[in-house]
This record gives structure tokens, sequence and C-alpha cells, in this order.
């Protein structure tokens, strides 16, 4: 934001705040982007560097934070990658669905980030910029763990991605998982559970206690359906169906009812040899919006590999 460094001192009204809330309201941020400036190594305090993990430090009056100079976070823009492999499923007015591979991330988090499904598709799709929540998070409507693997919905209209984003707050988009799951699960079921973040990096979700869903403060009710699809030796093939969306759901729902993701290094204290958790988002449906993907390759290997051994 500028070319020079900025000298911000503290204030006596200030004084006790966060030192990501001072710059937030200092500098016109949201927390988040406060903290991804900390985690640049752009901010120092009375002279000394400080890093993301200064974020809950408690500012004193009189001290002198400086800010190195950056770019602000709603000018920041993806940088496209014309050559980066891109599976495009379907598309419509509005809107395009990607096949997102395992270990590739939706979105990058630093403008000089390359890599992510979005540097490709910004390079088909130019339009995207501005899209949604703009910046480096343009055109993207929902999310997916790194290493989930599967469809994702971008709006290349504003109005769009307003629709989108209103039908998955509501819960009124289809979605279609496949999970290899440890373990030999029969039949069918519906289960809610009380999520809260236990950690942000690395993300960490847990089932709340009942106390903590009696107070409700950081808790999630999170709801799905599955089905038993394929029955294999020592893990089963299983079909889920989010009726929300929170966080690693499907992970630590499933880790919670003794059946934990194959190759989940997450929520498995043992997890079975696997290249990465075997989840897979095979469908997902709206009003038009319509689109599927097939199975990953390390997901079908897994498959066979399973039905060889049965």
């Amino acid at each position: 934001m500028g070319d020079a460094h900025q000298r911000l001192e503290v204030q006596p009204p200030e004084a006790g705040r966060r030192l990501d809330v001072f710059l937030a309201e200092r500098l016109g941020l949201s927390r988040a982007q406060t903290r991804r400036l900390l985690g640049r190594g752009v901010v120092q305090v009375e002279g000394r560097e400080v890093a993301e993990a200064a974020k809950g430090l408690a500012v004193r009056a009189g001290e002198v934070v400086v800010v190195a100079p950056f770019t602000a976070p709603a000018a920041m823009r993806v940088r496209p990658e014309p050559e980066a492999p891109l599976r495009i499923v379907a598309e419509g007015t509005g809107w395009v669905a990607v096949d997102k591979p395992a270990g590739v991330p939706v979105h990058p988090l630093r403008e000089e980030e390359g890599g992510t499904l979005a540097n490709a598709l910004i390079a088909r799709h130019p339009e995207i910029h501005g899209v949604g929540e703009g910046a480096l998070r343009s055109g993207v409507v929902h999310r997916l763990d790194v290493d989930t693997s599967g469809v994702m919905l971008f709006a290349t209209e504003e109005s769009r991605w307003q629709q989108l984003r209103r039908a998955f707050a509501e819960h009124r988009v289809e979605k279609w998982y496949r999970a290899i799951v440890r373990g030999r699960l029969e039949g069918s079921g519906e289960i809610v559970l009380p999520l809260l973040l236990a950690r942000h990096r690395p993300a960490r979700v847990r089932v709340a206690s009942e106390a903590e869903a009696v107070r409700a403060r950081g808790v999630w009710m999170s709801s799905l359906a599955w089905r038993v699809l394929e029955i294999f030796r020592d893990a089963t093939l299983v079909e889920v169906r989010p009726r929300t969306g929170f966080l690693h759901q499907i992970r630590v729902t499933f880790s919670h009812l003794g059946h934990p993701l194959v190759g989940d290094r997450t929520y498995d204290p043992a997890p079975l040899h696997a290249p990465r958790h075997m989840l897979h988002a095979a469908q997902v449906a709206f009003e038009d919006v319509q689109a599927r993907a097939d199975d990953a390759p390390d997901f079908d290997a897994e498959l066979r590999r399973l039905g060889e051994a049965r």
C-alpha cells in the first residue's frame, strides 16, 4: 500500500488491542488480511520483526509499529498460468466447473504464488477477476481441502456468484462425495454433530463437548447422510451427501464413527497407506448447474488395490 514504510504509533486509547486488530483498524484491512501481512514479514514492533504468531500480542501506548510497503489485498491479482493443466468438466452462463486434482490449492494466498486452480482458470477466463470476494479469491464459490479431489465451482459473473453463494449458505446445493474409510461399514445412515475449529494452522476440527454445544460459541452443527457402495476386506467405499458445509466435516464425522478416511494423517492415529486422505467430490447440482468428475487416478488405484486384496 504505497511505496513508503508506514509508521504507526499506538495511541493511549488503542493500548491493549491485539496487534492484528490494531493493524486492521489502522490500515483498513480485515483481520485475516493483517495476519497474512504478518506472515509475509513486513511488520515490525519497536524495531523487531514479528511473524503471524504475534497476531495476539497486546500493543502498548507509545509503541511504534512499522509496516513495509505492500500491495493492498483488494488490488492483488491472480497470476495467469496459461500452460498450467486444467480440466473443465462443465460450464454454463456465469459459471464453470473444474476437476480439481488432489494436492492443488483452490486459490493463491500471495500474489506471487502459482500452481493453484485459480492461476490456471484465470488464464482461460480473465473475466473472473474481481468477481465475488475479488483479488486472490476471485470467482471462488466454495472450497475443497488441498488434498481432496473433484468438482469445484467458480463463478464468471457477479450475479451468478451471489446466487450460488446464497444457495450454498442455505444448503440448497446438492453434493455427492465418494470416500474410502477404514473398516467394514454396512447399510446407510445420517448423522448430526456439533463441530468446532480446534486449531487454525494446520487446521484441525473436533467434535464439541456437550457443554460446548450448549454454549454454541464457535460450534457448527454438521449434518450428512451416507450409504455403503462397496465393502472390502478392511475398508469400505461410501457415498456421502453433506447437508451442511464446514471445514473437514466428512473427515471428522467418520473418524468420530470409528472409520477414519483411508490415508487421513490428521484424523487417523494409524492411517493405512495411501498418498492422501481418500475423499473425492464426485458431483454438484443446483438448478442449471450440474457437474460431475470421475474418480481421481490415485483414488481409483486405491480401489483397485483394495479389490485385489479382498
